[in-house]
């Protein structure tokens, strides 16, 4: 069912209900766009390069989302157009994206921005999302800013329109003269364990309406966007506990068990936000059981070399490690070591294979 959001500057809610989604958190790790994962030397034309410059965020398909920030250079003829003039909601940086015109319109006329949350969303429990919002001087406006949830990360490998339906869209033509900042606001009751959350223009050309208010607008649609906020809405559902859970596995000395959804960065050893759901399990295990000694092991699939995968599942462990040392766990209670890709569970033939191979396990060494 579509859900459209509402464009609003100021949200008055009674004190009591203010106060309770105040103890709520936002799930959209660097909501902001302050978090860089490498320094910004410019623009780019690949999609790709959204997602190895802004930490977490990544492109849905192979068009060009913008960065805005410390060290961004704007190319001098997208400069001259007003590109890179807008200040950001908070913080200095922020995204840019072009959301209609494919017809004579500019390059990368679709554009998406995509993250995984924090954790997944609970069936049944209602979420507040919303995000800042603001338009090129010279853009065209429109409606359908929206968002999409999904289960399973979009990575199409074309530029091309995203024909999916958004969870939210926004009816009216958001308007942003002179560099306003508009909160686009709304709530919606996920039926599913979405993951992941895709902001753009999900309807068409034909299905999106359009205004100017000065004769000089391009024939685009470019908005920027900032402070994205995704979090529950009390009452607060309890998560259900599935039969597979980490906590309801038997600790029997020896044997592997499978830390499931750990996330690392690219070719890094870096934790992605969405591991720590199942590493605060893991954490109060250690805590439940305080004699307990565990190690840690990384796996890798076998895509390059195998000293490198040796060292890679090695580093990976020991994140995993430093995780339970942040929190208190002993280091007398903690070993790690790196398997590479010599132990797979699947075929290294597909993707899904390959994904399955690439894991994290711990195993009790004493109880």
């Amino acid at each position: 069912m579509k859900i459209c959001l509402t464009v609003l500057t100021s949200v008055l809610l009674p004190a009591a209900v203010a106060a309770q989604q105040s103890f709520a958190q936002n799930i959209v790790p660097n909501p902001g766009f302050e978090r860089f994962a490498n320094p910004p030397i410019g623009w780019s034309y690949k999609g790709a390069y959204f997602g190895q410059v802004m930490k977490y965020w990544f492109s849905a398909t192979t068009s060009s989302p913008d960065v805005y920030g410390p060290g961004v250079k704007v190319p001098r003829d997208w400069a001259d157009k007003g590109f890179g003039d807008q200040k950001a909601h908070g913080g200095n940086g922020m995204a840019g994206l072009t959301l209609y015109g494919c017809t004579n319109g500019k390059p990368h006329c679709r554009e998406y921005i995509e993250i995984q949350l924090a954790e997944p969303l609970v069936p049944g429990q209602t979420y507040l999302v919303e995000f800042w919002t603001t338009h090129l001087k010279r853009s065209l406006q429109i409606n359908n800013l929206g968002a999409h949830f999904t289960e399973k990360r979009i990575e199409r490998k074309a530029e091309e329109f995203l024909e999916v339906e958004a969870q939210f869209s926004v009816k009216d033509i958001v308007e942003a003269p002179d560099g306003k900042w508009i909160k686009v606001s709304g709530t919606f009751q996920a039926d599913k364990e979405y993951e992941y959350l895709v902001l753009g223009n999900f309807s068409d050309d034909a299905h999106t309406q359009f205004k100017s208010y000065r004769q000089d607008c391009f024939n685009y649609a470019y908005y920027y966007v900032d402070d994205v906020l995704v979090k529950k809405i009390p009452p607060i559902l309890t998560v259900p506990i599935k039969p597979d859970d980490l906590t309801r596995q038997s600790l029997e000395p020896g044997k592997p068990i499978l830390l499931k959804n750990i996330y690392f960065e690219f070719d890094k050893d870096e934790l992605m936000p969405r591991s720590f759901v199942e590493l605060n399990k893991l954490l109060a295990i250690m805590r439940d059981n305080p004699h307990m000694v565990i190690e840690i092991t990384g796996h890798t699939d076998n895509i390059g070399e195998d000293d490198y995968n040796q060292f890679l599942s090695r580093a990976r462990a020991k994140s995993v490690v430093f995780f339970l040392l942040e929190n208190k766990i002993m280091p007398d209670r903690l070993r790690y070591r790196g398997a590479g890709e010599k132990q797979p569970v699947a075929t290294n033939d597909t993707e899904e294979g390959r994904a399955q191979n690439r894991r994290v396990e711990f195993t009790v060494v004493r109880k």
